[in-house]
């Protein structure tokens, strides 16, 4: 199974609600904050919206 890494490098402050709800959904809420996610469609296209506030750090497998 192939997984990402993902880092919060933005604040959802200021941002609107549905920018602060996909970080919610990929398990991030302080800044600097990494979490391994499986690397599915959906998980890309949540990262895609979002690119401001979050970077893909690391791929594996």
């Amino acid at each position: 199974m192939a997984t990402i890494v993902v880092k919060q490098i933005g604040s959802p402050i200021r941002r609107p609600a549905i920018q602060r709800a996909t970080l919610k959904g990929l398990g991030l809420d302080k800044m600097n904050r990494t979490r391994e996610l499986e690397d599915t469609p959906a998980v890309r296209g949540m990262v895609a919206k979002i690119p401001h506030l979050v970077e893909i750090v690391e791929e594996r497998g």
